[in-house]
């Protein structure tokens, strides 16, 4: 399987376009990106209008984007770094049910963060957490065309507030519990262990975690 391990070098829009293509394409592939500008996401089903305070992400330049997978919206940038799958419909982990393929795909990420020294668990159906149960990575599945497709981040850091300001809420008062609700729930490595590491070091632990469900990555251009 081939690995395309990109880093900040590219537009914020390939964080999204090259897992979507690759199914397109009938090719397999991990991808490792992060996006070298800001930008919004929000789920296939989501409304924009409902979701987003697209006025808000206009006066602030972020881009809004709608992926092909599932879930809620969600503010991204540079600190985090995206892995994306893409799995054949002839590769047997793609006949794995949901739950099982959520499981043998967040295994690797679990001992990446536990490899960083963040001790870590899977904890069904799609959250990898800490031992005090704070979320550390945001994940989905999807298909694609005929391949599956599942995604997530390692998250060294993280913007609440720009986050909580993006989500349309009916008052400020609302916004303020949302703010305080994902500072509870969810963590990053710089809360962790009151530091960033080193992403290429990071990166070079996930690709030898993934090998071990994935068989041998052969690095692409």
């Amino acid at each position: 399987m081939k690995l395309y391990n990109l880093g900040h070098r590219y537009r914020w829009e390939w964080s999204q376009l090259l897992y979507h293509a690759l199914p397109r394409l009938g090719m397999e592939g991990v991808i490792l990106i992060s996006p070298s500008s800001p930008y919004t996401c929000i789920g296939y089903h989501q409304d924009a209008r409902q979701e987003i305070d697209l006025d808000y992400c206009r006066q602030a330049g972020i881009p809004v984007f709608r992926r092909e997978v599932g879930g809620g919206a969600v503010f991204l940038d540079g600190r985090q770094l995206f892995f994306q799958i893409i799995l054949s419909p002839q590769n047997p982990l793609a006949r794995l049910d949901k739950a099982m393929l959520y499981q043998r795909m967040l295994e690797p990420i679990v001992r990446t963060y536990t490899d960083m020294g963040i001790p870590s668990r899977y904890r069904p159906i799609n959250d990898v957490v800490t031992e005090a149960g704070c979320k550390i990575c945001g994940t989905g599945a999807a298909q694609i065309i005929d391949s599956t497709v599942i995604v997530g981040n390692l998250i060294f850091d993280f913007d609440y507030e720009t986050m909580s300001r993006v989500l349309r809420v009916p008052d400020e008062k609302y916004r303020d519990k949302v703010f305080k609700s994902m500072q509870e729930n969810l963590t990053t490595v710089r809360r962790e262990l009151g530091y960033v590491p080193a992403e290429d070091e990071a990166a070079a632990t996930m690709v030898r975690r993934f090998e071990e469900v994935l068989g041998r990555l052969e690095p692409a251009q």
